[in-house]
């Protein structure tokens, strides 16, 4: 199990992972390099072999928090998914004063730069979008004031086709987790007010990033060194893009372009924890566990700890949909996740809650820990401890 820190690593080394061969890649279930591995799911005989299948995810999520998904039925030729690159593609190409009547990000809308309201910057500008119709209609008079409705239309087109595929990954979770009720994941997610949310992350070309220093809405200087300080041994000529984190909701589904630049820190085969670049590969979902995943099964899933470093000299996009809870939702570990040998690991909180700790905190920070039982805890099993 990876544990993560409290502070970001700056211990390890960075290993490409090697790209999924042409064929064969779902099958092995893993993409693999420099004696890493990237669990790899193929979701095409759900039909035929759904028993399997859910033990592989549970299995992935387990290990590393993270897995390459195939045959999901989402393909980057997809007209949602089509549509949806050229739409966001288009509003990133067009003026800066023109971006910014849709932000600044609060953290909804567009922003630039700034991750947060900690400090943290990176090398990208983005779309922050809540994931229903009506804050999706409310922001697109912004993002597309020629025509709002057709934004609208393709955004959550788009976020259908993500939300489907949340559930059905979250329901093979709680199938391959032998839960009692195993869609409890994603009810939490498919709640009338549940917290869901869209980001579209557009790096700029990282050979090009110093022309962006005239630009007064997205002033990125300071450039990072390729040994930065808070950030490990980075690839050769690499900036942070989007510095460490993991993802405090309970699945992220993110898909990008061709273009590579995402890593996560996971152990190799001797337990050394390390960055793993992960192959770019634009017909995949590529699956995050969040913090609330974990606390819900008690520490049995890992919230995987990655980032964007921009090495490229094309633009990066990609887009991440986070399937969330309601605000009001209480997390706390299944009964079925807490054993003499597993007592309770985290106390119980409300999503609202969780949300204010986070933005209180800088981007690496384990959030996660703050709500952790001390060993001597004797109310470790107290559900509604505050």
């Amino acid at each position: 199990m990876v544990v993560p820190s409290a502070t970001t690593p700056a211990r390890q080394e960075t290993v490409v992972a090697a790209p999924p061969a042409a064929a064969g890649a779902a099958a092995s279930g893993v993409v693999g390099g420099g004696g890493v591995t990237i669990a790899t799911v193929d979701m095409s005989s759900l039909a035929t072999e759904r028993g399997a299948v859910a033990r592989r995810v549970a299995a992935a999520c387990a290990a590393h928090g993270f897995f390459r998904c195939v045959g999901h039925g989402v393909p980057a030729a997809a007209p949602a998914a089509a549509r949806l690159d050229a739409a966001t593609a288009a509003f990133f190409a067009m003026a800066p004063a023109e971006k910014q009547r849709a932000g600044p990000a609060s953290p909804l809308g567009y922003g630039c730069r700034s991750i947060g309201f900690n400090g943290d910057v990176g090398e990208l500008e983005y779309l922050l979008l809540h994931a229903n119709p009506a804050a999706v209609a409310h922001r697109a008079r912004t993002i597309d004031a020629m025509d709002p409705s057709r934004f609208s239309a393709i955004v959550n087109e788009y976020i259908e086709a993500m939300k489907k595929l949340a559930c059905e990954i979250l329901d093979l979770l709680g199938e391959g987790l032998g839960l009692k009720d195993p869609r409890y994941f994603s009810k939490l997610t498919t709640n009338a007010d549940s917290d869901c949310l869209l980001r579209i992350n557009h790096y700029p070309p990282s050979c090009n990033i110093h022309k962006l220093d005239h630009d007064d809405q997205c002033n990125i200087k300071s450039l990072v060194s390729t040994k930065a300080s808070n950030g490990g041994n980075l690839m050769a000529g690499g900036r942070i893009g989007f510095g460490e984190h993991s993802d405090p909701q309970i699945l992220s589904l993110l898909r990008a372009n061709d273009v590579e630049g995402l890593q996560v820190f996971v152990p190799d085969h001797e337990g050394k924890e390390m960055w793993v670049q992960v192959p770019s590969d634009p017909s995949a979902i590529f699956v995050n566990v969040g913090d609330v995943l974990q606390a819900l099964t008690n520490g049995r899933l890992i919230s995987i700890r990655h980032r964007v470093i921009a090495t490229a000299c094309r633009p990066r996009l990609s887009t991440i949909y986070f399937a969330s809870p309601p605000l009001h939702a209480r997390i706390s570990a299944l009964p079925e996740t807490i054993t003499a040998s597993s007592p309770r690991r985290y106390r119980s909180f409300t999503w609202a809650e969780y949300k204010t700790t986070m933005y209180s905190l800088r981007l690496s920070h384990s959030r996660l820990e703050l709500f952790k039982i001390d060993d001597d805890d004797s109310d470790n099993a107290s559900e509604g401890k505050a």
